[in-house]
């Protein structure tokens, strides 16, 4: 999904472009969008799933709920949603061979492990599978809102068949490879070889990361510190 002005068409197609690299699969992307200008042709654009929230969350990840309604245009059966700013670096293959019976897989959230919760960056989902969370956030935004902190707790907390990612796929550039305070200040972040996508919660974007860049206020900028990291560019392109 991609809406606004946070991320550039030029991420729609770089994801597309990673996707291509790392499957062996007949596979498309489609892009729920307010936005097709500049996509490539290849990818399949459609209009945002409508969803009527609460203005102060309108253009918060709360509109990825959109697709959790009965049906949507363009896909059907199992979907793997991605975020556009990761990284993928290995075959995302498995994702569809994965517990191919369950209706979500998702992450476990890296910084509430034995949660249960989930981190929507990567995840399959069977459309039409539980249409009651479009439904409810719909018909009761404010109650919603009130009880869930984000959208990716009040999915994980209603979806209760859910299956996590084997950890070692799905990691977060900045909770698993950046090297702890002072390190980071010495080190780059590693890639490890099982991983197959990275994911950029936050600050830094890749290409901040890739550029050792970390747009943070100065009185934060003693800790929230990353070096050039290469291996980005080998990838996110």
């Amino acid at each position: 999904m991609k809406w606004g002005e946070r991320y550039s068409a030029d991420y729609v197609n770089c994801l597309w472009s990673m996707i291509r690299r790392n499957t062996k699969r007949d596979t498309r992307l489609v892009c729920y969008t307010d936005d097709p200008k500049g996509i490539d042709p290849a990818v399949a654009c459609f209009p945002i799933p409508a969803l009527d929230l609460p203005e102060r969350v309108k253009n918060k990840p709360w509109r990825k709920i959109g697709l959790w309604r009965s049906d949507l245009e363009g896909v059907s059966g199992d979907v793997l949603f991605m975020d556009l700013d990761v990284v993928i670096t290995g075959s995302i293959d498995e994702f569809f061979d994965h517990a191919q019976d369950a209706t979500f897989c998702v992450i476990e959230n890296w910084t509430q492990p034995g949660s249960k919760i989930g981190n929507t960056s990567v995840y399959r989902f069977r459309v039409g599978a539980h249409p009651y969370l479009y439904e409810r956030l719909a018909k009761d935004g404010e109650g919603v809102l009130a009880e869930f902190p984000n959208s990716q707790t009040y999915i994980s907390r209603s979806i209760r068949e859910k299956q996590f990612w084997p950890a070692a796929w799905c990691v977060s550039f900045k909770h698993t490879l950046l090297p702890r305070w002072p390190l980071n200040f010495f080190m780059s972040a590693p890639l490890p070889a099982a991983t197959k996508v990275v994911c950029f919660t936050g600050k830094p974007d890749p290409d901040e990361a890739r550029d050792g860049r970390w747009p943070a206020q100065w009185y934060k900028k003693f800790y929230k510190h990353v070096r050039p990291t290469p291996w980005i560019q080998d990838h996110w392109r």
